[in-house]
């Protein structure tokens, strides 16, 4: 067992990614050193996990701690330590949190979304047809959709949206934003989702919010009113911003492999485990996030993690692990079974994830479907990439197409 704290110690991120391809360092410390050492640009050094069944373990065991990084110096990309509300807790804080949280994102209510997500898109479609190519995608399509089905969930008025999604840039950046903007646009969200609490309780309506302020309402003491604006505002806010990226990604994947694509359109069924795989492949984070530190010395990955040493773990890495997933650079849409981490694992599993799941369905399967050549307007090198984020995000999806039908 490896115990060598005189270890390399390398500055990490391994680089700013432009484009979806996964650093091949990760694969090379995943064979050979699959718990090493780095030094994020801020905080405490970390140990590096690439492994599926290490990263699986700090996901999901007790000794491994999120609350842990309130007090200590957690690594991190931005200079700012930003207070991540229910990712910063361990039960039973956060279970009593999360309670709410999962009241108003049940499968019922994202089922319930699903005609208007695809009426949605079905009136995105019909709009683009009647425009000529090129056009930005992201523009005409991805952005739209994604803001106008969250703001539905929210109930949040469309005059709003454009304010709503903006300010929720500061969920997701590291440095694109400057520290006070950044404290300007989360400040901006609190006050806005709590005043959108306030009008939603006296004016209810059958959204996911309504489903929050009626649980938390039901029980006081389960938490009080500046935490149900809190859950509000780190559960939902990113759901905008990652639903835009996450699906902009996925498109791009999808014209490089436009026989792939192509199956979509002939077996329409084959759309739910396409969206698995894409989230599978697809690197999503431009580095790792929420790193944990263990409370006692706990074995892992050969080596001895000490109490108070901090863990980070590479999902992107764990979802290309040969030892889980057979071929794993390659898109296989029957892929089965697709035990991927897109979503997390244990206490902090993405409680959107039924949301995001309908979301991509819906939206790949209309492209599919009603979108003939799909392809890329520019060579893929000329595609710019925003800097300074936690996620891979296209500041535009230039595209052309053949033809969309009605």
């Amino acid at each position: 067992m490896n115990d060598d704290k005189t270890l390399q110690v390398r500055s990490y991120p391994f680089g700013e990614p432009a484009g979806l391809e996964l650093c091949p360092l990760y694969a090379e410390l995943r064979e050979n050193e699959p718990l090493s050492r780095v030094q994020l640009p801020y905080g405490d050094e970390a140990w590096l996990a690439t492994r599926y069944a290490d990263i699986r373990k700090v996901m999901t065991d007790n000794t491994f701690s999120r609350a842990a990084t309130l007090h200590r110096d957690e690594p991190r990309i931005g200079e700012e330590v930003v207070d991540r509300g229910l990712l910063s807790m361990d039960p039973p804080d956060h279970t009593r949190l999360r309670r709410v949280a999962n009241a108003g994102l049940t499968p019922r209510q994202t089922e319930r979304l699903r005609p208007l997500t695809e009426r949605i898109a079905d009136e995105l479609l019909d709009e683009l047809s009647r425009k000529e190519s090129p056009a930005d995608l992201m523009a005409e399509f991805i952005n739209p959709l994604a803001v106008t089905v969250i703001c539905e969930l929210l109930g949040v008025p469309f005059e709003d949206r454009a304010d709503f999604q903006e300010w929720s840039q500061a969920v997701v950046s590291t440095t694109s934003l400057p520290p006070a903007k950044m404290n300007e646009y989360m400040g901006n969200l609190h006050s806005y989702m709590a005043k959108l609490v306030a009008v939603r309780r006296d004016e209810p309506t059958d959204s996911l919010l309504n489903g929050m302020i009626q649980a938390r309402d039901e029980d006081p003491e389960r938490l009080t009113e500046d935490e149900l604006v809190l859950v509000a505002v780190r559960l939902l806010a990113p759901g905008v911003q990652n639903t835009v990226l996450t699906l902009a990604n996925f498109v791009l994947v999808l014209m490089q492999h436009p026989e792939e694509f192509g199956r979509l359109r002939t077996d329409p069924g084959l759309v739910p485990a396409a969206v698995e795989e894409l989230i599978r492949y697809t690197p999503f984070h431009t580095s790792t996030m929420f790193p944990r530190y263990a409370t006692e010395d706990v074995e892992l990955g050969g080596t001895v993690v000490r109490a108070g040493e901090a863990v980070v773990g590479s999902i992107c890495a764990a979802n290309r692990d040969r030892e889980v997933f057979s071929s794993p650079e390659e898109l296989d849409f029957e892929r089965s079974p697709n035990p991927h981490l897109g979503f997390g694992l244990g206490a902090h599993f993405c409680p959107g994830a039924h949301l995001a799941r309908m979301q991509l369905q819906v939206a790949i399967a209309a492209l599919a479907r009603r979108v003939e050549g799909l392809r890329l307007a520019v060579p893929e090198e000329e595609l710019s990439w925003k800097q300074g984020m936690v996620v891979r995000w296209l500041d535009a999806l230039p595209v052309t197409w053949s033809r969309i039908s009605g």
